[in-house]
């Protein structure tokens, strides 16, 4: 009787013990484990901005960010950036660097978006030559113009004068659709582009016609190209061209008979040839 009460004791504790140590490692599980980490104040996008925009108190949040991971010229005071144009496009919740934006004094718009060494110029398209509406801000574009050197059909030369040039704006406005990203008809589209291939791009359109070649904007090759003029697009046809018909040719004089040896007479006051045959 005593061994089976020392038995039941022992079975009761193990029991008990087990049951106490279950609930002890389900609490520390299920236990909200809170690690306190150092951040800092970084002001960053409320939402996604394109190039030109002037910032406003509404386009920025100011969230705590880890000390650690903090970029470098990350800005913590609003009042640094309210007012400032962006020279580059951000996303959501991305830190607003100095890098993206334009000084205190150029304010917001096209002109700060401009980068030193280069120019911003419009040109005159429609439907066709802005690709149906889809040259939109931030696209790539090459220039095809079609010119003749001189006054002749024959002359006339489609050829590629500028590639992988960057769409500044399409018609006034410099920010893409982001929500919608749809193609829109535009009248005007301003090109990215150096002082020298202003120059070619102005010529090109006051003494021809312009076409832009939209582009992907990954693709960062300059094929060079021949240009192309109206009699290659058939290939060399041979025209074919009336022949003429050539006049006869007059038959060739009679050979005249060899001159005969003559003899000369003179009876008084008259003279007579007389032609002297050979005897048959």
């Amino acid at each position: 009787m005593a061994r089976i009460k020392v038995f039941f004791v022992l079975a009761l504790a193990v029991t008990v013990g087990g049951a106490f140590a279950y609930a002890t490692y389900s609490y520390v599980q299920k236990a909200p484990t809170t690690v306190t980490l150092p951040t800092r104040p970084v002001v960053v996008a409320a939402a996604d901005l394109d190039i030109g925009a002037t910032l406003r108190r509404d386009d920025i949040r100011i969230i705590d960010w880890p000390a650690n991971a903090v970029p470098g010229t990350a800005v913590s005071n609003p009042d640094d950036v309210i007012g400032r144009g962006l020279i580059m496009p951000v996303i959501q919740y991305e830190p607003i660097l100095p890098m993206k934006l334009a000084s205190k004094d150029a304010g917001g718009g096209l002109p700060p978006a401009i980068p030193t060494g280069f120019r911003a110029l419009s040109v005159r398209v429609n439907e066709v030559i802005g690709v149906a509406g889809y040259v939109l801000p931030g696209t790539r574009v090459d220039v095809v113009a079609t010119v003749s050197p001189t006054d002749q059909h024959t002359d006339m030369t489609s050829k590629v004068i500028l590639t992988n040039v960057q769409v500044l704006a399409a018609g006034t406005k410099i920010e893409r659709d982001v929500e919608h990203n749809k193609p829109m008809p535009v009248t005007v589209v301003t090109l990215l582009v150096d002082p020298e291939q202003s120059e070619r791009l102005t010529l090109a359109a006051s003494e021809g016609k312009i076409q832009l070649a939209l582009r992907n904007p990954l693709d960062k090759t300059t094929p060079a190209t021949r240009g192309i003029r109206p009699a290659a697009l058939v290939g060399d046809i041979a025209l074919a061209r009336p022949r003429i018909a050539r006049a006869a040719k007059p038959a060739p004089p009679p050979a005249s008979a060899p001159d005969l040896p003559t003899v000369e007479i003179i009876r008084g006051d008259k003279r007579a040839r007389e032609v002297v045959r050979e005897e048959q």
